[in-house]
């Protein structure tokens, strides 16, 4: 946290500001929770994500959510502590365990390589940051703060942008053998929270990086059609590592991506009387792709009417502290056997708006101060079927501001609301305002409503 302390502060006045910023970060540490699981890394294959491809094995519930490894950021000065870095402050423990053969290891060379995120939900985001272990670390010890170089190789500030759903950032990794791991980092800007993943590499020593593509998936065939569906089946590849994946295309797009486990896919949202070419490509943990299997292809049957709902959206919950006037809503997608539409939100019984079937947030504006709102959503689809309530949440907005403008000379004590450049602060600490003790220069004295 960096603060501005003009030089007229006396000694006194020092200490009590720098006992304030150490309160401020206490309780930083104290109040941010878990929050929703919103991204992973996917390439290279991080330890949670090779849990869920079956290419790490006993990991614990991280196979249903790989996105939740969520903790306080500020890593190296905060976050999850040593020994709970791999399961992100221990949500996950069984991602904690740490030896020379416990988990599968992703080929790397030295240089410039690519990292990238799937993210579930696309905060505004403050930076990415990517550490990697010494040379000579313990690899038959917990992951420590002593186990990494606290400089990461790779740092991207982001300034509070959105990334889209899939993000890659192209870095130059140092040089090292062996067994390694690389702790990738994602800072949300909008909460107190970041997403740490941990990646674990083999540099290869004498035997260089892994550039053997699986074989080509065999016997792909299509079943079950109907006028919107129809399920693929295929027969395994093989790796010299072990295979991660499977890609399949319609066409040349990219149509879905399952687990090196799984060999049959229900493909869904086709249209009727359509004809449709299919083909699968194996992967393994190091990006190489096999050869296409052989190709199938089929049409669709006559367009029947289309009467099931979506599912209920699920999660919803509140972003941020809502204002005197809006709250920030959040919640995780729906499904459909055709598609999602889009989504309605309420307010009681009332319909506020309706969003497109990509969106899962909104922000509730025009309400009043000091008053507590129950909200629910509800997703649809192009046939007009309506889902289910999700569930409710309830929010209580903030009283109404009573802010002066800040000004030099005056006295504040604390809880006082005050105006600067636009914005709301509240006063953390009695003082007398000087020049240079602006609100947004001096956090430790002022809280940004």
């Amino acid at each position: 946290m960096n603060v501005f302390l003009p030089v007229r502060m006396t000694r006194g006045r020092l200490l009590a500001a720098g006992g304030m910023i150490l309160l401020m970060v206490l309780c930083m540490l104290l109040v941010a929770g878990k929050a929703w699981g919103h991204g992973y890394v996917d390439s290279p294959g991080s330890r949670a994500i090779l849990c869920k491809q079956g290419q790490n094995t006993d990991c614990g519930a991280i196979i249903y959510e790989p996105q939740s490894l969520e903790a306080p950021k500020g890593f190296p000065a905060a976050g999850p502590a040593d020994g709970k870095i791999a399961s992100a402050a221990g949500a996950f423990p069984k991602l904690d365990e740490q030896s020379a053969s416990r988990w599968s290891k992703v080929n790397i060379s030295a240089g410039t390589n690519t990292f990238t995120w799937k993210l579930t939900a696309n905060h505004s985001t403050a930076s990415w940051k990517y550490y990697i272990t010494n040379q000579n670390w313990n690899p038959n010890a917990p992951l420590s703060r002593a186990s990494f170089d606290l400089t990461p190789f790779c740092s991207v500030p982001f300034n509070g942008v959105k990334p889209p759903t899939t993000y890659s950032d192209t870095c130059q990794v140092p040089a090292r053998t062996g067994y390694q791991v690389i702790l990738a980092v994602w800072e949300v800007a909008d909460t107190a929270n970041a997403f740490y993943n941990v990646i674990d590499v083999n540099f290869g020593g004498g035997s260089g990086p892994d550039q053997t593509p699986p074989t080509a998936p065999s016997g792909l065939a299509a079943s079950n059609i109907t006028s919107t569906t129809a399920t693929l089946s295929w027969g395994a590849s093989t790796d010299n590592v072990g295979v991660t994946g499977y890609r399949i295309f319609n066409g040349s797009t990219l149509f879905a991506t399952v687990s090196g486990s799984t060999l049959t896919y229900q493909v869904s949202g086709l249209a009727a009387s359509t004809s449709y070419t299919f083909r699968v490509y194996a992967v393994d943990a190091a990006g190489n792709t096999s050869p296409a299997s052989n190709v199938v292809t089929f049409t669709t049957s006559g367009s029947t009417p289309d009467t099931t709902p979506p599912t209920a959206p699920t999660g919803l919950h509140v972003m941020g502290t809502p204002t005197s006037s809006s709250v920030s809503l959040m919640w995780s997608a729906s499904t459909d056997n055709v598609g999602v539409a889009g989504y309605r939100v309420y307010r009681g019984s009332t319909l506020v708006t309706t969003v497109s079937g990509s969106t899962l947030d909104y922000v509730v504006t025009g309400l009043t101060a000091n008053t507590t709102y129950t909200f629910t959503v509800r997703a649809f689809d192009a046939a007009g079927n309506v889902s289910g309530d999700s569930n409710a949440v309830s929010a209580t907005t903030a009283a109404a501001s009573s802010a002066q403008p800040w000004a030099a000379g005056t006295s504040y004590a604390v809880g006082a609301l005050v105006s600067y450049n636009g914005d709301t602060y509240e006063c953390r600490q009695a003082h007398t305002a000087i020049a240079g003790w602006e609100p947004s220069n001096v956090p430790a004295l002022w809280l940004k409503k």
